[in-house]
């Protein structure tokens, strides 16, 4: 896909501010609750009122979705406030709802995205479209299928394209209910830097009291904008109630957060970021050529291990260092979870190199 730089553009060709701010509830549940919440979120720093009006449930029986009728709250939402209207789309018949009832964004949810199928068929219904299309980042952390649900959309003719990070699910236990992943949305943003990248604290999270921290993290990396879950009773919503903050928090939210500069000009800055920058280049190289030597000794145990016979996995010698690994790093200000990454990387390369060493 080409590196087309007028996707940015669109924040400007529909008078979207910088940062966009998208919000309203998981999902619309009553006229009244619809229309309640977007009065209290026009005049405020939310440009686009979002509601979910198909919901895809994990299993059967939960809340999904009012479906058709919810649309014609939104267009009463939209006469009334002047706000922009998004919602989700999974199939075609979605599609033609949504453009029947003149929504004015679209966007692709993370569990669809990862069928490539279903996404060809939305572009399909879409092609040529100048409303605009966002696409959440797959169930599974992989950039590829993300990057090819954004393909099939601009090689259907679709230009007003973003894409939401909302993060990945992991079988591993850990303070998110998505798994950030922070990596693979900058690998994103490096490979299209034109692409508008939004962040989705909610459903990271999965917790308002950490919406806050999630969304600066987001602007910090040059994130384009925000979707929040909003709703006017949160604890009583009928989905993701732990996720949804009232209108009142959100404007605190949006008024706590500092928009960071890209970079600064002054000598002094320059000079001294420059000084730093040869320092962490130092360490790299220097932490290259350590994992290197260690990687040697792995391959000599391999190679000790295949004289003797002897499996190359040992879990308990693997969970003993870990523990210690974890330990070590809580002491020098590294959290849990990057070490639990950075040493599972390491010995999976371990193992590698050892299972080289074994097919010789």
């Amino acid at each position: 896909m080409e590196n087309n730089k007028e996707m940015r553009a669109w924040l400007n060709n529909f008078n979207l501010p910088h940062p966009l701010v998208i919000a309203g509830p998981c999902s619309a549940e009553t006229e009244e609750q619809v229309l309640k919440i977007a009065r209290e979120l026009k005049d405020s720093k939310v440009s686009v009122f979002r509601a979910g009006i198909w919901k895809p449930r994990t299993r059967p029986g939960g809340f999904e979705g009012v479906g058709e009728i919810g649309l014609k709250w939104l267009q009463k939402a939209k006469a009334e406030t002047g706000l922009q209207m998004a919602v989700e789309v999974a199939t075609v018949a979605h599609v033609k709802l949504a453009l029947e009832h003149d929504i004015d964004i679209l966007w692709i949810g993370a569990r669809t995205t990862v069928n490539p199928f279903a996404v060809q068929e939305i572009a399909d219904a879409l092609q040529n479209t100048d409303k605009i299309i966002l696409v959440k980042n797959p169930v599974n952390p992989d950039l590829a299928l993300w990057i090819g649900g954004v393909e099939r959309l601009y090689n259907a003719n679709i230009k007003n394209i973003g894409v939401i990070h909302r993060g990945f699910s992991t079988y591993e236990k850990t303070k998110y209910r998505n798994n950030p992943e922070w990596q693979i949305a900058i690998d994103f943003q490096n490979k299209f830097p034109d692409i508008p990248l939004l962040i989705d604290p909610s459903h990271i999270t999965g917790n308002r009291d950490m919406i806050f921290q999630v969304t600066q993290e987001a602007l910090d990396l040059n994130y384009d904008g925000m979707i929040i879950e909003t709703h006017i009773d949160p604890d009583n919503a009928w989905s993701d109630a732990a996720q949804q903050v009232t209108p009142t928090q959100l404007k605190k939210i949006i008024f706590d957060l500092t928009i960071r500069k890209q970079t600064d000009d002054a000598d002094d800055y320059q000079q001294k970021l420059n000084k730093l920058r040869h320092k962490i280049d130092d360490y790299d190289t220097k932490l290259l050529e350590t994992i290197g030597k260690r990687m040697k000794i792995a391959e000599e145990i391999g190679a000790l291990k295949k004289e003797k016979n002897v499996a190359v996995l040992q879990n308990k010698r693997w969970n003993e260092i870990l523990e210690k690994m974890i330990q070590n790093g809580h002491e020098k200000g590294l959290s849990e979870a990057f070490i639990i990454q950075f040493f599972k990387a390491i010995h999976q390369e371990s193992i590698t190199h050892q299972e080289r060493i074994f097919n010789k």
